[in-house]
C-alpha cells in the first residue's frame, strides 16, 4: 500500500508570479521548496532529517529520515 504524498502543491499566481500562504493555518514546522516555477510545501517531522536532493540545480526529490527518541 502506497503512503499518501507528503508534498502539497502551492499555487503560484501566474499574473504576479507570487505565492501566498497563510502561515497561521500551518501546524508545526514546515518547509517550502521552489524550483522551475513550482512550489511545494511539506510538514517537517518532529524527530528526523528532511533532505532536499538536487541535480544540476534542479530539485529531484525530498527524502525523509525519521526517528524517535528512546
Amino acid at each position: 500500500m502506497k503512503e499518501p504524498a507528503r508534498l502539497k502543491t502551492i499555487e503560484i499566481n501566474p499574473r504576479t508570479n507570487r505565492l501566498e500562504i497563510d502561515i497561521m493555518e500551518q501546524k508545526g514546522s514546515f518547509a517550502i521548496v521552489v524550483c522551475n516555477g513550482k512550489a511545494r510545501l511539506t510538514d517537517l517531522p518532529p524527530h528526523g532529517e528532511t533532505k532536499i536532493i538536487t541535480h544540476q540545480g534542479i530539485v529531484k526529490r525530498v527524502k525523509f529520515d525519521e526517528g524517535e527518541e528512546f
